[in-house]
């Protein structure tokens, strides 16, 4: 099934989606290579020549494809993928990508049963035009096939087998107990800074988390820890946790089967943190008018309900968007800017397609939005924070191909190879097991050492700000608490005359994250967060022992058993895990009571050394990242299949391949240039320009 989708010669004519009528080309389009799972073609190029280098590129093609086959055939021997940070870089690529042909071999598991499939299969079956070139608001109808693959509210999948997910006792979840575990070996007292990121690196994982990923609690159910140390308030003792939300449906599961939870939030890289996972919150972000979201003046989200009382345990927003836990300024700050790279997208669309409705602008500003952020997070962010030669390679290639960026502009595709030329655009592929965020990414993704516990402001003209004002101050500071800049505090220091949006993220751009280590947890994530349980009571919490619980409440195995299930030999010594610091070493024994498989996965993570070269976090974390990087792009059809500009657009598609984050702040605050004007990467310190 196959024809010409433009129906018109210039831009003015591409109006697919413009009635009912014209949208059966590009649906048919985007439907038919789902049907038959035929590779799709490469996209078109103006290039002259761009056929001709297709063409004498088609043995390198083929070499690549029998490369891959090769990786697939060392796998089933179980070849020790373990050694690419020794060697040199493209040698290192090659053997990361064997490990990754490893990992979607071994560690991708479903953990969806009849009953829950039952469930899913209640959707209304209607397939409405708009879902099958647009993105729902539910995550539903990504894959066509299977339309409640990667909704919300569906299960969390594993990266390890279901027979090696933990089934705790009591006991197990408290041993050792997690408050002595957080305040032995997670207590900062002095902040370990990274020099080579900007703080701006820390709210972007944040914000990126909130599109993937979010457990409910149950506040009915709750555990009691233990408090062991005199520090902790006489009147909130034993900490009491509210336990992880499990799916209602796993009372139906088969005997043996792992609890299962369900995610929140759709399960894709689909922008809902912005845009919400629900058809009616995603009605409420929306102006309906010329495909754009409510945005006021200064950059400023309108407001969702009253602040009320600038206590520090309010951490939830009072900004109306599509995720609002967990707030703190850097989040508010990443929300504003892309909310209005949506209006400017939407603009930039309604001047090439001025026929367009507000339903066809929004969805197809919304595609392109959410590709743009992937891209920076593949090719941006990920390089910051893993600044390793082999790394920047694999990164570029995920989105480029080892072709190369220059080549992939050129002449578009050269192949329906992902190694070649990159995951956007290939063919679709979930490597047999449904696609689903996992509970071991969760864990793997606890980063909260990144956030600091005092931050400083500064203005582009005047310098630092050793004055803070700010309604609950009693008097002026020269420093902002992290307690100073939570929930409705965030838009207090949005809204402020001392200074502009520009201030803000120069200043973020300024200030360094902390070093995802052990003594580095924010001590107030530590100290003044609480749950409300069903009776509104609150409950204060150490956060860091609460991941600790959380990663044993989810059957979540330790670090030496994950290290080995994720195809790593175990550490044999507390002094190989700490390589070779003796008194951290010392340290992790006492805790653990010298057992060293006791040792949490949390803990194991932190703790381990040596890093690869430049590397943010431990090679064992590494691996699932590496792992669902690309599956979040792999399987979804909205960045393979339908990667086209049938869907996306030229003029989408080429926004998406010429812009970066440095890009996208200087169109919405131009005044940054010269903070910058130096920076190759905008996760990169800035440059002091007062």
């Amino acid at each position: 099934m196959s024809f010409n989708p433009w129906n018109g010669a210039g831009a003015q004519n591409f109006k697919p989606l413009g009635s009912l009528n014209r949208a059966r080309q590009p649906v048919y389009q985007a439907s038919a290579g789902l049907r038959t799972e035929q590779p799709p073609a490469p996209q078109t190029s103006r290039c002259p020549f761009a056929g001709i280098a297709r063409l004498l590129l088609k043995p390198v093609g083929a070499l690549v494809k029998l490369l891959e086959a090769a990786l697939l055939f060392s796998n089933r021997l179980q070849f020790p993928w373990d050694r690419w940070a020794q060697i040199s870089p493209w040698l290192g690529v090659l053997n990361l990508v064997g490990l990754r042909t490893q990992l979607r071999q071994h560690n991708l598991c479903d953990t969806e049963t009849p009953a829950s499939l039952a469930e899913y299969e209640n959707l209304p079956q209607s397939c409405p035009v708009m879902s099958l070139v647009h993105r729902t608001a539910d995550g539903s109808r990504n894959d066509l096939s299977h339309p409640h693959m990667g909704r919300a509210l569906t299960r969390f999948g594993r990266n390890i087998p279901l027979e090696s997910v933990k089934r705790p006792t009591a006991a197990d979840l408290l041993t050792p107990n997690p408050r002595t575990v957080a305040r032995e070996l997670m207590t900062r007292t002095t902040f370990q800074p990274v020099a080579q990121l900007n703080l701006l690196a820390a709210a972007w994982i944040q914000f990126m988390v909130h599109d993937w990923l979010f457990h409910e609690v149950d506040p009915t159910q709750s555990v009691e820890i233990p408090i062991e140390d005199p520090d902790w308030p006489s009147d909130q003792q034993p900490m009491r946790v509210l336990r992880t939300a499990v799916d209602p449906l796993a009372a139906q599961d088969p005997p043996g089967h792992p609890t299962s939870f369900v995610n929140r939030e759709t399960h894709w890289w689909d922008g809902s943190q912005l845009y919400g996972s629900t058809p009616e919150l995603q009605q409420r972000v929306r102006t309906h008018q010329g495909g754009k979201l409510w945005i006021q003046e200064r950059g400023l989200l309108p407001i969702y309900e009253n602040p009320g009382g600038w206590t520090d345990h309010n951490v939830m927003a009072v900004e109306e968007t599509g995720v609002r836990d967990n707030w703190w300024l850097g989040l508010g700050l990443l929300h504003s800017l892309f909310t209005l790279e949506h209006n400017a997208i939407a603009e930039h669309l309604h001047a090439a397609y001025p026929s367009w409705d507000d339903e066809h602008l929004f969805q197809t500003a919304r595609l392109i939005n959410t590709a743009l952020l992937a891209k920076i997070h593949t090719v941006e962010w990920t390089p910051a924070i893993l600044d390793n030669p082999a790394l920047e390679i694999g990164m570029n290639g995920n989105w480029w191909g080892i072709a190369g960026e220059r080549i992939h502009k050129l002449l578009g595709r050269l192949s329906d190879s992902e190694v070649l030329s990159g995951i956007p655009g290939s063919t679709k592929d979930h490597f047999g097991v449904t696609y689903a965020m996992t509970e071991e990414f969760t864990s793997v993704y606890r980063l909260h050492p990144l956030l600091p516990d005092e931050l400083v402001f500064h203005t582009l003209l005047g310098g630092r700000i050793d004055t803070l004002q700010m309604p609950w101050m009693t008097e002026p500071q020269s420093v902002a608490s992290l307690g100073d800049v939570v929930g409705p505090k965030a838009r207090a220091f949005m809204e402020s005359p001392q200074w502009e949006m520009a201030d803000l993220f120069y200043s973020f751009g300024l200030m360094h994250p902390g070093a995802i280590a052990l003594h580095n947890y924010p001590n107030f994530l530590r100290q003044s967060l609480t749950h409300v349980d069903a009776a509104g009571a609150e409950h204060l919490i150490d956060l860091a022992a609460v991941e600790i619980f959380r990663d044993r409440e989810r059957g979540v195995p330790r670090y030496n058993e994950f290290r080995q299930l994720l195809h790593k030999p175990p550490v044999r010594s507390f002094e190989e895990l700490t390589g070779g610091n003796r008194a951290e070493a010392d340290r992790i024994r006492a805790v653990y009571h010298n057992r060293l498989d006791d040792v949490d996965l949390l803990v194991g993570l932190m703790a381990e050394q040596p890093l690869p070269q430049g590397f943010g976090f431990s090679d064992t974390a590494f691996r699932i990242f590496i792992l669902m990087a690309s599956r979040r792009l792999n399987s979804d059809r909205f960045f393979t299949t339908d990667y086209t500009p049938e869907v996306y657009t030229p003029e989408g598609l080429q926004w998406i391949a010429n812009n970066t984050l440095t890009s996208v702040l200087l169109r919405q605050f131009p005044q940054l240039a010269p903070a910058l004007r130096q920076s190759k990467n905008a996760f990169a310190p800035w440059q002091r320009v007062s």
